[in-house]
């Protein structure tokens, strides 16, 4: 017989596979790059990291001969996402994972969200690398990718049924969760979409421009690369979103017509 009395909350942790499945991957190459030689781990670096003296000579001049050939060159532009400075960097990054990814994920799907979140990190790295031409520098983590999931998230969680409702739902199907995307200026009218966007610029800008991280170390941060996965995840999110549109436009859940799509 069963439990008339057992609940019906969903469990406080139930993130998707796809997102469980990124941050087990980024813990476990960083575990793997822990246990290697250091002269190995610098290797891992060198080939993998994200460098722009690969894509442009130094101010000097100087070509940097970086290992790898094109095929690395290219690679970098998504290896880097999967290296981290420290467990610190590491951490912090897949907390927002799980934040930001989680809404995300659920609307998009795996492979949709997969597409999403390289493409993010792929033009954050992009934007630095342009940015700081010819540096000899090395930049890992996943920052960029995890901030094109901000910029996407900021495209509809404060619709109707939004922002907590589509994290609880494990349907995106199910009631409550919100079934339109805002245009880039509906969600830019948005006093809330803009409160968002402004603290995390300001943020970005503080801890980027300054160097110091949330421990009260200065690190160098590629606060660039953050920038602009965001925008890539804020202006290229309707691109990937599966879910159907109101032929009137409108950003809600109902009251706007019959729903047109796949």
């Amino acid at each position: 017989m069963a439990d008339l009395n057992q609940s019906t909350e969903p469990p406080a942790f139930n993130a998707p596979a796809v997102i469980l499945g990124l941050v087990g991957a980024l813990f476990g190459i960083h575990l793997i790059a822990n246990f290697m030689d250091p002269a190995e781990a610098n290797r891992l670096i060198a080939y993998f990291a994200l460098s722009p003296a690969r894509y442009a000579p130094l101010e000097t001049g100087e070509i940097v001969p970086l290992p790898g050939g094109l095929l690395v060159d290219l690679a970098g532009f998504v290896t880097h996402i999967f290296l981290h400075a420290d467990w610190g960097h590491l951490i912090f990054n897949s907390i927002w994972l799980l934040a930001f990814g989680t809404p995300v994920a659920r609307r998009f799907g795996t492979v949709r969200f997969l597409l999403f979140f390289l493409v993010c990190g792929i033009i954050g790295g992009l934007t630095h690398v342009i940015i700081h031409a010819g540096e000899l520098v090395f930049v890992v983590g996943a920052s960029g990718a995890v901030s094109g999931l901000m910029g996407g998230a900021a495209r509809f969680v404060f619709l109707a049924g939004g922002p907590l409702g589509l994290i609880a739902a494990r349907d995106p199907s199910l009631p409550g969760a919100p079934r339109a995307q805002a245009t880039i200026v509906q969600a830019l009218s948005d006093r809330r979409t803009l409160l968002f966007v402004g603290v995390w610029l300001g943020l970005n800008l503080l801890f980027g421009l300054s160097g110091i991280s949330l421990s009260g170390e200065t690190v160098s941060i590629a606060w660039e690369a953050h920038l602009g996965g965001f925008a890539a995840g804020l202006l290229l999110f309707g691109l990937f979103d599966p879910m159907k549109q109101s032929p009137s436009g409108g950003p809600g859940n109902v009251g706007y017509g019959e729903w047109r799509g796949d």
